[in-house]
């Protein structure tokens, strides 16, 4: 029955075998069989009489909506549509309630700009279309709002798009702060500096994340950006030593390979890539995409910008060439007292090794060949086979480079982190969480149990957060409610790290053993877990495999190499030569090793894991959490390629179904009554919030208010129009006082002023009489002085004359002996110097006179060497602020566009608050709503609708006044954006366009109503101004019998507004009857 009703167009689910629906279109009913086309472009063709197969699709499953919530079709498939239909309409984003899913689009957006930021800044989840500004805002919101740390899980495979989606969380809440401080720009820049020392190219994504980071962003109480800290988590350390096949090495050694100057390089020793053998495991020194070259400047300038100096730069440089020079040391198999050993191929790669590590070449080779260790007795060296001594030289490799990124952490921490004070209170701060995807290769070892057990973790966090501690609260407070099923992982956990004897207790305890082997691990892992069914043991005793079963699927993993890389230990002869190296930095990064050089003691890499687990558990607890899922849509890394069965899978192990049907029946937002009163007391003499309020879509607890998501955000948006309401009504009493208060003040300063005045300018009269009387006296006694002073200066001149006279005769004398004197001695000592050079002219050879000018000339290079460094870098020099210019001129202003995009109203449409008119009549006497329940028909309300009217609102007499009142509803909703605009014709424009003032268009103040006044006061002022023809649109409405019914050509086309407007006020100008419906409508 179901497939009889069928017609062309319509849309179905159709069973392919794959326990997944797909939607399909109707193409084809009229013949013995009907034709379906699907939504990967296949063809199905079924017969009338299989009504099993086909069943029909939810209206909102056919063009996809932004919170998955809302669907009609509540399964999987459902699901997977909506995610692939916005996919390819690009649109990334969508809701699950406040859980934000974002599918890597593999291709840069335009939805990243300085408008999209301005445009979700200070806007509640869901007003918008979906977006990662959206969730970052609402972090932001939610922390000065409820004082409450806030954090953001971004979770998602590898290649999902996490690390990209960090990057914008941390530049959106940069910008929103409101201060473009240098805090800010050093929280970004860290950014690179963590991407080149901790991501690699890998097969499944160019800028893979291979270890995990918690950024923790501190705020003031003003909201502006105080510092941050970063927390790293379980380094790929092995990937300095391996790579798998079309995969890179850590991106830091490929900037310094090609970007470093061939100076420096030289110095160092350096090469290409294609001459080190860790860089070339991989056959793939390249990443498509990436200038190594521009991304070396950039790591350069966020290193300056982090206060790294220029001779850190250097030493690290020292050290990551030293980790490329090692990795080419060979060794060379002999034999000594009958037993296998090996000895260090002298080379020049071993040779730099040892100087850029600063440690004597023979301490160096001793410790890669021999291991010495303490017994009972006496101290006993072992030599090293040659693929031990490669083992032992590859582990002194990563133990280099993890320690190094431990301490560029550090440092960066301790630039951009500012400890808090004992006094004051704990700070408000939004934790980003970016950690690498559950992880499942065709061979996997410890490194992906380590991860894959920190996935179980978060995983068990969400399933807490959104489903346990969700359903429990709803018991607490006598909510009704029925439970709903998911998916827990807890037992995963207790046999990975919570039970007692689990995997990863049993790996540490077995690595405490000398003696113990992968074998006996084994054993004892089968022993304790072999009957649970969620460790899956061996077939057989000859097999290292064993299997987990996660949250994710199965995973196997590879015992060999369990216990080694779990102590994770260097050679104590290593750690030795060590603290006899002068290279400060290297000792800096062990130094923490170099406190205990027995070897015995060690923090093994289980331990350190769910140490740092824990904690990151707890500060996530303590926060209010926001999810981010990130979903790969294909594993090829093209645009526009969705591949259903790949996010399924993610689907269905992130919980998402179970997330959307919690969400849907639950209430994800809550309030104390002491709380809710508090902050929505403003609107109780309001009854804004009870016609939106349905019985059922909020709960009242023992002590809360449980709300939906959509409800607290039209709370937030009535209580702020209130909040401004209420403001103005205070500035203005505040005003009023302040301005009198001021009068008051400046009237009695003023009689202050005058008295001093007066009293001012009779003393200052007074002054000028005594004044004049001190004059007087002076004239006549400086005459009496001045005869005395011409009497004496005569007689001083000419004493003065002859003293000259005597003292000068007398100085000449002196001169003229000291320059005899002087004279005799210079003529000396050129005499002996002169003799000096005879005797060294005759005693030097010819060879040490060719030594003697070569070191001159060496000195003269080596200055000119100097200043042309100098002369560089003083014209490489910059200035901060032309940096920072550098870094963000792809923040430049965009011009506004016009509408048409989806998620955008048209210019003169933003919301603004309403400015009250002097025109309008008392509303609570004549309210719209009294007059719609009064002179409306049928069923119509006064609240606004989105689809075209069966009926005009108000009565007509005239039938053509009904098809015309029908005629300009479509044309009001196509014009408000309510209904698409039919597919695009081929338009020449008309020399008769008629075009609209721009002040017309941008003026948002105004209502709708008055909008259209305008206009039409606009178009009646044009026609009296030209009389060469009416208006095409006009004319058409007065003459065209099909425009009246909306069945025209004309209007059976794309429209602008200004077109809309035009159909709108011509009708309006042709038919007076529809005035008033079009003016209630406005």
């Amino acid at each position: 029955l179901v497939i009889l009703s069928l017609s062309l167009g319509d849309f179905v689910w159709v069973d392919t075998g794959t326990g997944v629906p797909i939607g399909a279109e109707v193409k084809v009913t009229d013949t013995g069989q009907i034709q379906l086309l699907d939504d990967e472009g296949k063809e199905h063709k079924l017969k009338k009489t299989n009504e099993k197969s086909i069943r029909p699709m939810h209206p909102t499953s056919v063009k996809g909506v932004d919170d998955m919530i809302r669907l009609g079709d509540l399964n999987e498939a459902g699901l997977l549509r909506n995610l692939l239909v916005r996919h390819k309409e690009g649109i990334i984003y969508t809701y699950t309630g406040s859980i934000l899913v974002a599918v890597n689009p593999y291709q840069l957006l335009p939805i990243y700009t300085i408008e999209h930021v301005h445009m979700y800044t200070d806007r509640r989840l869901g007003e918008l279309p979906p977006h990662v500004f959206s969730i970052a805002d609402s972090c932001f919101f939610n922390m000065r709002r409820n004082r409450k740390n806030q954090c953001c899980v971004i979770s998602g495979e590898s290649g999902a798009g996490k690390t990209e989606s960090t990057k914008l969380m941390l530049q959106f809440l940069a910008a929103v702060s409101g201060q473009r401080s240098w805090i800010e720009q050093q929280v970004l820049e860290a950014n690179p500096i963590l991407e080149a020392f901790g991501n690699a190219k890998t097969i499944r994504n160019d800028n893979s994340s291979r270890f995990g980071k918690y950024i923790d962003i501190n705020f003031t109480k003003g909201g502006a950006i105080e510092g941050a800290r970063i927390e790293q988590y379980l380094l790929e350390k092995s990937r300095v030593c391996r790579q798998a096949p079309d995969e890179r090495n850590y991106h830091v050694f490929y900037y310094m390979l090609m970007g470093m100057s061939a100076e420096k390089k030289k110095i160092l020793s350096l090469g290409n890539a294609a001459e080190y053998k860790y860089l070339t495991m991989g056959n793939c020194t390249s990443c498509e995409g990436r200038d190594d070259v521009k991304e070396y400047a950039h790591f350069q300038s966020a290193l300056k910008i982090l206060t790294f100096t220029e001779n850190d730069l250097w030493e690290i440089s020292k050290l990551l060439a030293a980790i490329l020079h090692l990795g080419n040391v060979d060794f060379e198999a002999t034999i000594v007292d009958n037993l296998e050993a090996c000895n260090v191929h002298t080379s020049t790669n071993f040779k730099m090794a040892s100087e850029l590590l600063e440690v004597d070449p023979k301490a160096l080779g001793k410790g890669l060949t021999q291991r010495s260790f303490q017994t009972a007795r006496e101290h006993v060296t072992k030599s090293l086979t040659s693929a031990q001594a490669m083992d032992g030289r590859d582990a002194f490799v990563k133990g280099i480079y993890g320690r190094l990124f431990i301490w560029i952490v550090e440092k960066i921490n301790s630039a951009i982190y500012k400890p808090p004070d004992e006094e004051n209170e704990a700070k408000q701060s939004i934790g980003l969480l970016d950690i690498f995807g559950f992880e499942n290769f065709s061979k996997n070892s410890f490194e992906q149990l380590c991860i894959n057990f920190a996935n179980e973790q978060l995983q068990q966090f969400f399933v807490k957060h959104v489903f346990k501690l969700e359903q429990d609260e709803y018991a607490r407070e006598n909510i009704v409610w029925k439970h709903i099923d998911y998916q827990d992982n807890q037992r995963t956990l207790d046999v990975l790290a919570s039970k007692s004897m689990n995997l990863l207790s049993l790996i540490d305890e077995e690595s405490n053993f000398p003696k113990a082997t992968d074998a006996t691990l084994l054993q004892k892992m089968n022993q304790y877990h072999e009957k649970g069914g969620i460790y899956l043991p061996p077939k057989n005793n000859y097999e290292t495999q064993f299997g987990i079963e996660h949250f994710a699927g199965k995973v196997f993993y590879d015992s060999q190499g369990f216990l080694e890389k779990n102590r994770d230990t260097l050679s104590s002869d290593l750690i030795k030569m060590l603290e006899k190296s002068t290279n400060k930095l290297l000792k800096q990064v062990f130094c923490n090793d170099l406190k205990s050089t027995s070897g015995t003691f060690y923090h093994s890499t289980i331990l350190i894991t769910i140490t740092s687990l824990d904690s990151l558990m707890k500060t996530l607890t303590a926060c209010q959490p926001y999810f981010i899922r990130c979903i790969k849509p294909n594993d090829f890394k093209k645009p526009m390629l969705f591949d259903r069965e790949l996010c399924m899978r993610q689907l269905r192990y992130s919980g998402m179904m179970e997330t959307i049907r919690i969400r849907k029946a639950g209430y994800p937002v809550r309030y104390t009554f002491d709380e809710f009163l508090t902050r929505y007391r403003v609107l109780l003499r309001t009854s804004i919030c009870d016609p939106k309020t349905v019985k059922g879509d909020w709960k009242t607890g023992k002590t809360k208010i449980f709300l939906k998501d959509h409800h607290d955000t039209m709370l937030e948006v009535e209580r702020i129009k209130q909040l401004n309401v209420k403001a103005l009504l205070i500035q203005k009493v505040l005003r009023g006082y302040k301005y009198r208060k001021e009068f008051l003040r400046k009237r009695s300063a003023a009689i202050v002023i005058q008295k001093y005045w007066r009293g001012h300018k009779g003393r200052k009269l007074y002054k000028v009489v005594q004044l004049g009387f001190a004059r007087l006296q002076a004239q006549v006694r400086s005459r009496q002085l001045h005869f005395q002073y011409k009497k004496r200066r005569q007689a001083t001149l000419v004493v003065q004359t002859h003293v000259r006279g005597h003292l000068a005769r007398k100085e000449w004398k002196r001169k003229r002996k000291a320059v005899i004197l002087l004279q005799a001695h210079t003529r000396g000592i050129l005499a002996r110097k002169a003799l000096e050079k005879m005797k060294r002219d005759m005693y030097l050879s010819a060879k040490e006179k060719e030594e003697e000018q070569r070191l001159i000339l060496e000195k003269q290079r080596r200055l000119e060497e100097v200043l042309r460094q100098k002369r560089e870098m003083e014209a490489k020099r910059q200035s901060d602020q032309e940096m920072v210019d550098d870094m963000f001129d792809f923040l430049t202003l965009m011009p506004n566009t016009v509408g048409g995009q989806e998620g955008q109203a048209p210019m003169g449409y933003e919301m603004e608050e309403d400015l009250p008119n002097e025109d309008y009549d008392d509303l609570d006497e004549y309210s719209f709503a009294k007059f719609a329940s009064m002179y409306f028909q049928g069923a119509a309300t006064h609240t606004h609708i989105r689809q075209r009217l069966h009926q005009p609102l108000l009565y007509h007499e005239d039938e053509d006044d009904v098809l015309a009142s029908l005629t300009v509803w479509w044309i009001i909703l196509r014009f408000m954006g309510d209904l698409p605009e039919p597919k695009k014709r081929a338009r020449v424009p008309s020399s008769q366009d008629r075009f609209m003032p721009q002040e017309l268009m941008s003026r948002k103040d105004r209502r709708l109503s008055n909008m259209l006044m305008d206009i039409y006061i606009f178009l009646q002022q044009s026609d009296d101004q030209t009389e060469v023809s009416k208006p095409a649109t006009l004319q058409t409405v007065k003459e065209d019998p099909e425009v009246l019914t909306g069945e025209s050509d004309t209007l059976d086309r794309p429209l602008t507004s200004l077109e809309k407007l035009h159909y709108i006020v011509g009708y309006a100008i042709v038919r007076p009857d529809l005035r008033l419906q079009k003016f209630e409508i406005a």
